[in-house]
């Protein structure tokens, strides 16, 4: 029997809403928010990966394919989440060669 398969989740990255006008005075934190978010859904998925591992190691549970299923999510968000720094860091750095 052949199961469908389900999509991935994007983990930390959720959709943004748009900017407010900073003179408003609501703020919302803009991106520094959205990036401290997502630096935390980060964390929060590393670590319940490696609670995962070690109760799989430890004989807590059995289920070996949730087990590796967390783990890859986890390396799966870190690996996009490098991916994003590294065209950050290129567009900045494209922005700084500019000549005005």
């Amino acid at each position: 029997m052949i199961l469908p398969i389900s999509p991935i989740s994007l983990g930390g990255i959720t959709p943004t809403t748009p900017a407010t006008d900073p003179s408003s005075g609501s703020g919302g934190g803009g991106f520094g928010k959205a990036l401290a978010d997502s630096i935390g859904k980060l964390d929060q998925a590393q670590t319940q990966a490696e609670q995962a591992t070690q109760q799989l190691a430890t004989g807590q549970t059995s289920d070996v394919s949730s087990v590796v299923m967390q783990v890859e999510q986890a390396s799966l968000e870190v690996q996009l989440a490098s991916q994003i720094d590294t065209k950050a860091v290129g567009a900045y750095q494209d922005i700084f060669r500019m000549t005005v």
